[in-house]
């Protein structure tokens, strides 16, 4: 699930996207300055939602994301560039994962029509027709008379 409201949910229902943090809280949960956040924000690294006022509201996953780049920028040594293109890519991995399971339902979904197409085909068939033997594979010989009666 991407956490966005949906038609059945509950618009008071907190999610890991709900943003609900301000910037004081969001430092303080990821262990960053709220200058260091600010700049992030500006670089790109991490959006959080505006209020009417436009003040910060942080959401859970905005959090998970500040801890990711500050242990990316801290442990791994990669740089703030570096940082953001990787959040790029990620996020370009997860759409197109996202389109895959899509396009897989698709092809599911035409293959369980295709299978009722091809069954209401076979059930169509004249019950007086008689399947056809190669000659070669059986020595016996099928004959087909049209019904007269028919015409």
């Amino acid at each position: 699930m991407d956490g966005r409201a949906g038609p059945n949910r509950n618009p008071y229902e907190l999610t890991d996207d709900t943003p609900v943090y301000v910037i004081s809280v969001a430092a303080q949960l990821s262990g960053l300055h709220p200058q260091t956040l600010r700049q992030y924000d500006r670089l790109g690294l991490v959006s959080p939602d505006r209020t009417a006022g436009r003040g910060r509201r942080y959401s859970a996953r905005d959090i998970d994301l500040l801890r990711a780049v500050q242990r990316l920028s801290q442990d791994e040594g990669i740089n703030l560039a570096g940082i953001k293109r990787i959040i790029e890519l990620e996020n370009q991995v997860a759409a197109l994962q996202a389109r895959v399971v899509e396009l897989q339902q698709s092809v599911d979904g035409a293959a369980v029509a295709m299978r009722q197409r091809e069954a209401q085909v076979h059930a169509s068939y004249r019950r007086d027709l008689v399947p056809y033997q190669d000659v070669r594979q059986s020595s016996a010989l099928v004959v087909w008379r049209p019904d007269r009666r028919r015409r």
